[in-house]
């Protein structure tokens, strides 16, 4: 059987023998909207819980669109010119601005932003990019369930009308990603989302892949988002080609639950134990780096026996993705060690990356990981703990020879757009 998994911009494929293949895991998705334009105004038409957009922006002084980053595959090329325009459609004189949700990452350069907005809007919009490390841009907006502090961008809490896109996914720690994500962590303190991240919720059982109830980390993003008065979202669900399958919009709680309702039922596999699980983070620029890359081995961990092995395609052009990221994996003593560690710092004492190290270190802990990657140092993720391979091949048959004789393969193309079930 020849499988083929995403890498950046292109993909990786390798000959596997049928007796060795368990199968390819996709998720179920409807297949795209022929015409993604009209999906997403059908979605603004016929908002979910609230008045349109253009209702909405009526009598309001200014509005706040909050974006997603250069991290995230959402296509706002279709989002955002539409939001714009019945804003002004309800409202000519609002005084709009673009705040970029940056979370605790990077802030993305021009070039990125024109590849994700285009040109005319990149030139024309008043455009911020959230900085969760500038405490003159962040304000007070009160005490997280979880006792931590809420701060967030003035531009999202001073703003007469709030309003966000994003998409939604499943989500390795929150359930699903999209709603009220474009909030914490998407626009707020370093503070607030490290507090958010804390071991302790992090280890929660609830705090997993296509779970929201009971989610110790939805429930504080849910209660940033009313803070911050998120009046309307819209939010898309993509298929591994990063096309639109379907749009939602309306209230941030209603059109989100909606979203997670519709996905829950079409991103959901069952997968044979396997010895060995090829998988990916879904290719560009969700496998920007190391960091991100995270996401697309807790498929293969959902998946993979104790003892066997995960092949993630990724191709970490960016590195590590964090210099505290790679600084406590590169010193630790063993996954284990590293992993205890952490477990023990209280909720108020957490550390930045500490939520993904935290992670990796469990996969790593009973699991071997083996990232192929042609763009990334070797070195470097070898001395994190990892395995580097430069083929599929190769990162095949060095899984193969870690998980033991006859190992049985499941292949999960896109790792960050399943649900995992065993079989």
């Amino acid at each position: 059987m020849r499988i083929s998994i995403p890498y950046g911009r292109t993909r990786l494929e390798a000959d596997v023998p049928d007796e060795r293949m368990l199968g390819v895991y996709e998720a179920p998705l409807p297949p795209p909207a022929s015409d993604p334009a009209a999906e997403v105004a059908r979605a603004l038409d016929d908002p979910i819980g609230s008045p349109r957009l253009e209702d909405l922006a009526a009598g309001k002084r200014t509005a706040t669109v909050i974006l997603s980053d250069h991290t995230r595959p959402v296509p706002s090329r279709w989002l955002v010119p539409p939001m714009l325009e019945r804003l002004r459609r309800g409202n000519p004189g609002i005084d709009v601005t673009l705040l970029v949700a940056t979370g605790c990452h990077r802030v993305p350069r021009r070039d990125e932003l024109v590849e994700k907005l285009g040109e005319e809007i990149v030139d024309r919009e008043r455009i911020v990019l959230h900085d969760a490390r500038n405490d003159a841009e962040l304000v007070d907006a009160g005490i997280l369930p979880s006792g931590g502090r809420l701060r967030l961008n003035r531009h999202a809490m001073e703003t007469d009308l709030l309003v966000a896109e994003g998409f939604v996914e499943p989500h390795f720690f929150a359930g699903y990603s999209g709603g009220r994500k474009s909030v914490l962590p998407g626009v707020a303190s370093r503070e607030t989302v490290l507090a958010n991240h804390c071991a302790e919720f992090i280890a929660d059982p609830r705090a997993r892949t296509g779970i929201l109830e009971g989610n110790p980390v939805h429930r504080d993003m849910v209660f940033a988002a009313d803070r911050a008065r998120l009046a309307f979202v819209l939010n898309v669900v993509l298929n591994p080609d990063k096309r639109i399958v379907r749009a939602f919009a309306g209230a941030h709680r209603a059109a989100h639950e909606a979203g997670c309702r519709f996905l829950a039922d079409a991103c959901r596999v069952r997968v044979p134990e396997a010895d060995v699980v090829v998988t990916s983070n879904g290719g560009h620029p969700l496998d920007q780096n190391v960091y991100q890359a995270v996401k697309g081995m807790t498929a293969g961990e959902a998946a993979c026996r104790e003892g066997g092995a995960i092949v993630l395609c990724a191709a970490c052009g960016d590195g590590h993705g964090g210099e505290g990221f790679f600084r406590m994996l590169s010193e630790a003593e063993s996954p284990d060690a590293l992993l205890r560690r952490i477990e023990a710092v209280p909720r108020d004492r957490t550390e930045p990356d500490q939520w993904q190290v935290q992670i990796l270190a469990r996969v790593m802990r009973r699991r071997r990981v083996i990232v192929v990657t042609r763009d990334c140092d070797h070195a470097m993720l070898r001395s994190m703990g990892l395995g580097a391979a430069s083929t599929l091949e190769d990162g095949i048959a060095q899984a193969c020879a870690a998980a033991g004789p006859g190992a049985r393969i499941a292949a999960i193309p896109d790792g960050v757009s399943v649900v995992v079930e065993r079989a």
